[in-house]
């Protein structure tokens, strides 16, 4: 059975959504004919990305495995893989499947990825029952 952990979520990602819907209401102001309808695709993308990640981003933890999922990023990672995790950090570079600030570095073989649960020290501490030999920071 796989345990969830909801991903937690800052107030900066309504300031994108906002600032991503300003020149999609711009540009709809002007009379827009049928046939001009595509130039707004292009507009909507990205739109449509932030709003895939921030309601698909999401963790899951099972007897083997840390799943992590947000938007077109998704894997998994073996738990016994898993060497050190690094508490209330932000991981600036890499693989960041997460939506806000001072969440979790976990250090697995030589890769490294940043998480953002709702609480950091449930995921450690679900991640210690099944590796206990996981270095905590």
């Amino acid at each position: 059975m796989k345990q969830k952990f909801t991903a937690k979520k800052d107030k900066f990602w309504i300031y994108i959504f906002i600032s991503l819907l300003f020149p999609i209401y711009i540009y709809s102001l002007d009379e827009i004919d049928v046939d001009q309808m595509y130039y707004l695709i292009p507009a909507f993308l990205p739109f449509i990305i932030f709003i895939w990640a921030y309601f698909s981003t999401v963790y899951y933890l099972d007897s083997q495995y840390f799943y992590y999922k947000s938007a077109f990023l998704k894997g998994r990672i073996e738990i016994e893989k898993i060497k050190e995790i690094e508490q209330n950090k932000t991981l600036w570079s890499g693989v960041k499947p997460a939506l806000a600030a001072k969440g979790l570095i976990i250090k697995y073989g030589y890769d490294e990825i940043y998480v953002a649960p709702l609480s950091n020290e449930q995921l450690t501490q679900a991640l210690l029952k099944i590796n206990s030999n996981i270095i905590v920071k």
